[in-house]
């Protein structure tokens, strides 16, 4: 019985990827790097801790990576943020978790500021135990750090009561380390292949196919029943 769920929040409650990674891509060329789009976004879902490695050395990093990671976050907040919208029917999912008495914790890779503007945004505040950001935990995703906050804070519960919803295979591979389960997300733009390679036990499409499925079996969980690829509602981009 899944009891609690632990919810990442960029791809797979806001819709936010793309512009996350072309803040990245504008934020690299300012700092003397042309990255494609394609290879930026391969690569959201990780923290700038895990991301910058991906395209600057070491002695770069020491050089301008703190200064480079400020820049991004001020472009973000300034010309990106304004932009995105959550995915349908966020508040709905939440609504129904909260009836049927399971634990919700939010684990985003976001700065405190941006993961309230998600939780404004969403409509969702008072519909979660427990949330967790990216000042809060040592490294970002694909370590499990963040999952770890997440699950002391809902009170260290059994893993095999816990859910991850997460968009990404770093969402995946951070869960597997605590033996946490996953609904790999599509909405976030990674292919089914990706997540289920990860580890991700079912696959949906978007929140609100995650609530319907949720609807149509009032005691279960998706993986609970028989499998059902819902990818093929929307195939791999």
């Amino acid at each position: 019985m899944v009891d609690n769920v632990i919810f990442d929040v960029d791809g797979t409650l806001i819709d936010s990827v793309d512009e996350h990674a072309e803040a990245w891509r504008r934020s690299f060329i300012e700092f003397g790097r042309d990255i494609p789009f394609a290879h930026v976004r391969s690569q959201i879902g990780k923290g700038s801790d895990q991301l910058l490695p991906v395209f600057f050395n070491d002695e770069e990093l020491e050089r301008f990576g703190k200064d480079l990671d400020e820049y991004r976050s001020a472009l973000f907040k300034r010309e990106f943020l304004p932009k995105v919208r959550p995915f349908p029917r966020v508040k709905e999912l939440f609504q129904l978790l909260r009836k049927r008495d399971r634990k919700v914790a939010l684990a985003s890779s976001a700065k405190e500021d941006e993961l309230k503007r998600y939780v404004e945004l969403c409509g969702i505040d008072g519909l979660f135990e427990a949330k967790t950001n990216a000042d809060e935990s040592a490294k970002s995703k694909p370590h499990p750090d963040i999952f770890e906050v997440a699950m002391a804070r809902l009170g260290k519960p059994d893993p095999a009561t816990v859910a991850v919803v997460g968009d990404t295979p770093y969402d995946a591979l951070a869960a597997s380390k605590l033996r946490l389960g996953t609904v790999g997300m599509l909405c976030g733009g990674f292919g089914k292949d990706n997540l289920l390679t990860a580890g991700c036990r079912t696959l949906a499409k978007d929140p609100a196919e995650l609530l319907r499925r949720l609807e149509q079996d009032p005691e279960g969980w998706p993986w609970d029943a028989p499998a059902r690829d819902s990818s093929k509602d929307e195939e791999s981009r």
